[in-house]
């Protein structure tokens, strides 16, 4: 049965500011429903492993798909309560692997050597790797069959630095997602504000926003059925 990975957060705060955040929900559970739809199984996990927080910005204006998750008292204990921890997973049985995003990325998801390693093992096996939102941060620190940086030379999309302006948190994050993927060597391009963008460069998609998670999931599972 084909496989994919989930990687979400398990940080709760915009460092020392007294703000809430986490994971954005609408972008994990779009991405796992076109899985769902396509037969193919899910795996959520975790930097630490355990509960994963949701950002309360994300449950605040919830569309009728993420309120059917959410609602789901299953969906919530086994993946948002009990997510694995990088040591409990084996990245042969898993086909792709999915960064989800949300402001606690930020600060759990980069050169994080444990999803660096499961991330690492799932591409060179000649798997997908995919990422939307602030979550493509997970990408850096990422390497290719190479042995260089994964997104090097590649085209990539990320939430933009005018979405994080129009979000009045520039100056509250660690760094400016944008920015971090040029910098990584990414070739990077976007959509006007909140409209989706979905960019596939060989077996690597990336999404720009929260309104991009469901043509990641669709292009990945393109990508699988060749």
């Amino acid at each position: 049965m084909t496989k994919v990975l989930v990687v979400v957060t398990n940080n709760h705060r915009f460092g020392d500011l007294k703000r809430a955040t986490g994971l954005w929900l609408s972008e994990s559970v779009h991405f796992h429903a076109v899985m769902a739809e396509n037969k193919i199984d899910v795996d959520y996990v975790s930097p630490k492993g355990g509960y994963v927080p949701l950002d309360p910005g994300s449950l605040a204006d919830m569309d009728d798909l993420t309120w059917k998750f959410y609602d789901n008292a299953d969906f919530r204990n086994q993946y948002l309560a009990q997510s694995l921890a990088p040591k409990d997973v084996n990245p042969t049985v898993y086909d792709a692997i999915f960064f989800a995003g949300g402001h606690g990325v930020l600060w759990d998801f980069p050169n994080n050597p444990d999803l660096a390693k499961l991330a690492d093992a799932i591409h060179q096996n000649g798997g997908v790797t995919a990422a939307v939102c602030h979550g493509v941060v997970g990408l850096l620190g990422l390497h290719g069959t190479d042995g260089q940086a994964l997104i090097a030379g590649k085209q990539v999309a990320g939430f933009s630095n005018e979405e994080e302006t129009i979000n009045q948190l520039t100056d509250a994050v660690p760094f400016l997602t944008e920015d971090a993927l040029i910098k990584a060597g990414g070739q990077y391009t976007s959509s006007p504000a909140y409209t989706e963008h979905v960019v596939v460069d060989g077996n690597l998609v990336t999404g720009q926003n929260p309104q991009s998670a469901k043509g990641v999931a669709e292009a990945v599972v393109k990508l699988l059925a060749k």
